[in-house]
């Protein structure tokens, strides 16, 4: 283990240091000589955060546990995201009762806020359906003074209920949010709308969508447009297209604050069948969009609702007009552009928005719609034409690839079974000191061993070993099997 120490070390100095090596057990080796090495050095809560993160992202489970350990004894002040980042770990190992363990020591911590913590723990017992212990879990900690804001773990019970077709119980939880000091934000409303329309409780979705108007509506946002939708496309559904033209007036006056002479009257006099009454719901669309004040918010999120919900023709209609008004879509609005042409495998229409669209809009693609559109590819078996927009995003300093990029490439060259393309991605991924976990390795190392390149399957081998990680016996038996096999044709020969 060679290390070019300072001569006098310093946090920040010994983070670099950490984040270079690329065996996490070095580099824990080295975080604990530094306090050996410099008598005069103490750990604070950033490098403890990197050293813990670095554990984690290699699934070093044992080792993690003993730094948060040894950084509950320093009693240096820490950050709650390294406790989330650790929470989050537990769970993604099935170590979920760890994980409700390591929060409930938190007040033996020096950390005065654990709202990231309190809100990642929460949230995983929901995805789990412990709902349950859920429940006890805010009601033990949601009133404390470490937990700072109760509105994003009310959101998420909410979403829970909801999706158990319990909006009744969720409803109850809305209001009560005045007495837990809260104000429910436009996720809040949208989480309930959706719930209560779904359950058919229209009535008190339509007294929901009233206090809309006093609550979050005063200024008219044209970002409301989309809880107004979920509505508003419930009572036709439901057949109750009267009501339905009331409510549009009284969002035009009330929510989105219309001029008198944008409001135009609604055709209802053809509204029976299923086919007309689709074209009453584009029209109550329209009228939400032209009513209102124009906004690139108001176009955005129409557009965003109707990508979301697989109506790419009409939701291209409102970009086109958006455009037309002079307004350009927002980064929301090509991203659930490129997430709807990808589940409709149209991955030349996603390639198509990234290199043609957003170049005429001005716009830079983001990390995390190239990171869209790769999956797109990469699912409809297209991870060739995937790598080398993993060099278009190379050569870009405002999105260069992360760790996930590199990990979506690599899952589909697999799949495909392009095991030499992969191992050259992951060549790329470790210069960029993004580190693998054990099992991409084990993945291509057989596979490339499958295809006869034992050299390169046993660099991998030696490269997999010196970053600690110890390779399983299916990993061992391809080797063996691909040189015997090796041998045994050299000896026909």
């Amino acid at each position: 283990m060679h290390v070019r120490w300072p001569r006098l070390l310093n946090p920040t100095q010994l983070s670099q240091i950490l984040k270079c090596q690329k065996n996490p057990v070095t580099a824990l080796e080295i975080f604990r000589e530094a306090r050996h090495k410099y008598p005069n050095y103490r750990h604070n809560g950033p490098v403890y955060s990197t050293i813990i993160g670095i554990l984690a992202n290699c699934g070093r489970i044992s080792e993690m546990e003993e730094v948060i350990n040894e950084m509950k004894e320093d009693s240096c002040e820490c950050a709650d995201s390294t406790f989330a980042a650790a929470i989050n770990t537990y769970a993604k190992h099935g170590l979920l009762d760890k994980a409700v363990g390591l929060f409930r020591i938190l007040p033996q911590f020096n950390c005065v806020n654990q709202t990231e913590s309190f809100n990642a723990l929460l949230q995983i017992l929901v995805k789990d359906s412990r709902l349950e212990d859920a429940h006890h879990l805010f009601l033990r900690n949601s009133h404390g003074w470490a937990v700072k804001s109760r509105l994003r773990s009310l959101n998420l019970l909410m979403d829970a209920l909801c999706q158990r077709r319990r909006s009744d119980l969720a409803l109850r939880i809305f209001q009560e949010m005045d007495y837990q000091n809260c104000y429910p934000n436009r996720e809040s409303y949208g989480i309930l709308m959706r719930g209560l329309c779904e359950d058919g409780r229209l009535n008190e979705a339509t007294h929901l969508l009233y206090s809309m108007f006093w609550r979050i509506s005063q200024k008219g946002s044209g970002e409301d447009i989309a809880v107004y939708r979920t509505l508003l496309s419930a009572l036709c559904d439901n057949g109750q297209v009267q009501e339905a033209v009331e409510i549009v007036r009284k969002i035009l006056k009330k929510g989105l604050k219309a001029l008198r002479q944008h409001v135009q009257p609604l055709d209802l006099s053809r509204c029976n069948k299923a086919v007309e009454l689709e074209v009453m719901k584009r029209t109550i669309n329209d009228s939400l969009i032209t009513g209102g004040v124009p906004s690139s918010a108001s176009y955005s999120a129409m557009a965003v609702d109707l990508y979301n919900e697989g109506k790419i023709k009409e939701a291209e209609k409102v970009l086109s007009e958006m455009r037309r008004k002079g307004f350009r879509p927002l980064n929301s609005t090509y991203e659930a552009k490129l997430a709807a042409f990808c589940r409709n495998g149209e991955v030349e229409g996603a390639a198509n928005v990234i290199d043609v669209e957003m170049v005429e809009d001005n716009s830079v693609p983001t990390q995390r719609q190239y990171n869209i559109l790769l999956e797109g590819l990469c699912n409809q078996g297209f991870s060739v034409v995937a790598v080398d927009y993993l060099e278009k995003m190379r050569k870009k300093l405002s999105c260069a690839p992360d760790k996930t990029s590199y990990e979506i490439l690599l899952d589909g060259l697999c799949r495909e079974g392009r095991f030499g393309t992969a191992s050259k991605v992951l060549e790329q991924m470790i210069i960029n000191s993004h580190l693998p976990h054990g099992g991409i390795f084990s993945t291509i190392i057989q596979g490339l061993c499958a295809i006869g390149r034992q050299y390169q399957a046993v660099m991998w081998l030696e490269e997999m070993v010196s970053r600690g990680d110890v390779p399983e016996v299916p990993v061992w038996n391809s080797l063996v099997s691909s040189v015997c096999c090796e041998v045994n044709g050299f000896e026909d020969l």
